[in-house]
């Protein structure tokens, strides 16, 4: 199981935060999009832990590069020492734009309410004139999401930080939560149409982000056919055009195409992955309970027999050594017979009140108000000058 220290990325108040336009409100998920992240409480996440290669490629089906996720349990390292159980998710691509080398990568560490702790994302373009680089780092930080973007190009470089109250960020989607949850929407064959989600637009502002289903189709692959899920994800930037990508899922989660909408090439896989099957929980087996029937068991009832021998020779051997408790029961039993008392109990804790070595001496002269034959334990009462 992998594990994550705490990143020593530098805190939100360290930098000069970038001025946002106040007379405009930050957007908000609505109603189903805040249910539909809660439901990942009861969700088994087991069966989306996986890895997954696709081979990237033109229209022209020419090779360009490749593709790769892969999502697995870890565990995160809080800034105040707080380990957590997460999801770590890992996906990079590296190939040809153009004859241009070009890529990106992504790790995120997610909570297992899709609730993004930390991401770290990167992306380039390496041109002969003028070479671009991208990075933005999102990092919870003390009720806040603080997100660092640094542009590159060529050799001027451009950083900023924008700080999100987390209170504002219900139902967010980050890039790394995307990818686990389009294979829980394959696993559940179920696409929240009606949800508004948030999600961060390529110049990393706050934005609305939908999610369609388009239906279903086969897909073949080596002989091998089977059906895909088709999701379609926009996200609406409030200042640019908006940006959707279709993906094309097995029912098990595993991704067999993905399309940016307007790009010349796609992502497709070359093999068919073996397609997993969810678990069918078999109920525990109920045994009924039967008599025990000791007696008609010859080797139980030799053992109760041997015992009670046992026992009875240590009880003859303890009052033969101790004939003082023979006399001291003896002489009980002779006075509860004679005075045959209403309460049993009571007789019996006066009778033997005065073996107690706590209890206070009683009086000579027997009084009309009895004291109780049960110990109670002295009050201690302060003297006034005490308090002085």
């Amino acid at each position: 199981m992998a594990s994550k220290l705490h990143s020593t990325v530098p805190r939100a108040e360290d930098h000069q935060s970038s001025p946002q336009k106040e007379s405009l409100p930050l957007p908000k998920a609505n109603a189903e999009a805040i249910e539909f992240l809660k439901s990942f409480q009861t969700m088994d996440l087991q069966q989306l832990l996986f890895s997954e290669t696709l081979d990237m490629v033109s229209d022209t089906g020419e090779p360009l590069g490749e593709l790769t996720i892969d999502v697995k349990k870890g565990k995160y390292k809080e800034e105040l020492g707080v380990i957590l159980r997460c999801l770590i998710v890992h996906a990079s691509s590296r190939g040809f734009l153009d004859k241009q080398l070009c890529g990106n990568s992504l790790l995120g560490y997610l909570s297992e309410k899709m609730e993004i702790m930390e991401q770290h994302s990167q992306e380039f373009i390496k041109f002969c004139v003028l070479p671009m680089e991208r990075r933005t780092t999102l990092m919870r930080q003390e009720g806040q999401l603080a997100m660092t973007r640094m542009v590159k190009e060529g050799e001027e470089v451009k950083s900023e930080v924008s700080v999100f109250p987390l209170n504002s960020l219900a139902g967010f989607i980050s890039e790394a939560a995307n990818l686990v949850i389009l294979r829980a929407m394959a696993w559940r064959r179920t696409v929240p149409s009606n949800a508004r989600f948030l999600a961060l637009d390529t110049e990393g502002k706050l934005c609305h982000c939908t999610y369609q289903f388009l239906g279903s189709q086969k897909f073949q692959m080596d002989h091998q056919q089977a059906e895909v899920f088709i999701v379609e994800q926009t996200v609406h930037s409030e200042e640019g055009i908006p940006m959707s990508c279709q993906y094309y899922l097995f029912s098990d989660g595993h991704l067999a195409r993905r399309v940016q909408v307007g790009s010349p090439g796609c992502c497709i896989i070359t093999k068919m992955p073996i397609l997993r099957e969810e678990d069918e929980t078999e109920p525990p087996p109920v045994f009924e309970k039967k008599p025990l029937a000791w007696e008609e068991d010859v080797e139980l009832y030799s053992r109760f027999l041997e015992r009670k021998e046992e026992l009875r020779v240590s009880h003859s051997s303890y009052l033969r050594h101790h004939p003082d408790a023979h006399a001291l029961i003896s002489d009980f039993m002779l006075f509860l017979l004679l005075r045959k008392p209403a309460d049993v109990v009571a007789f019996a804790a006066e009778h033997f009140a005065p073996f107690d070595m706590l209890r206070p001496p009683s009086p000579s002269l027997r009084s009309s108000d009895r004291p109780s034959p049960f110990y109670q334990p002295p009050i201690a009462i302060k003297s006034p000058s005490s308090e002085d």
